[in-house]
């Protein structure tokens, strides 16, 4: 059986976020799981960026289940947007961008350019931008 590894995003309603979900994601679809970043509290909703590795059929299977807390599954996996619209190219997020996800193209017209490939989801940005060109999914 071929195994693969899928990037996800879990958000959570306040009232699913007491429920033992990725247990029975581990133990009764085979799925090993690797969280990246999580915020879930039993006072708040929450969200979790996760990989799931398993079968095709046993990562299906596992969303079928997941599905049924009423959450929401984000299959791009990627919880930062970049709205170009909204950013007016002050390069204020760039030095805290780790991974140059974020950059200027050039020195002499000094636009942002985010490459969605190199970002790692530090939320950096989302929390520095002046003007929510950055933000989170949930």
């Amino acid at each position: 059986m071929e195994m693969i590894t899928q990037k996800l995003m879990f958000y959570f309603p306040k009232c699913e976020c007491e429920k033992p979900i990725i247990y029975h994601l581990v133990k009764d679809h085979g799925l090993i799981v690797n969280v990246f970043r999580a915020k879930v509290t039993p006072e708040e909703e929450g969200y979790l960026v996760l990989d799931v590795t398993g079968t095709p059929e046993q990562i299906q299977s596992g969303i079928d289940f997941v599905k049924t807390f009423r959450v929401t599954v984000n299959y791009s996996g990627k919880g930062v947007t970049w709205e170009e619209q909204r950013c007016t190219h002050c390069g204020y997020c760039v030095p805290y961008c780790p991974t140059e996800a974020l950059r200027l193209d050039n020195p002499a017209t000094r636009r942002v350019i985010f490459d969605e490939s190199k970002c790692i989801e530090c939320l950096a940005c989302i929390r520095v931008c002046p003007f929510g060109a950055c933000a989170s999914v949930f």
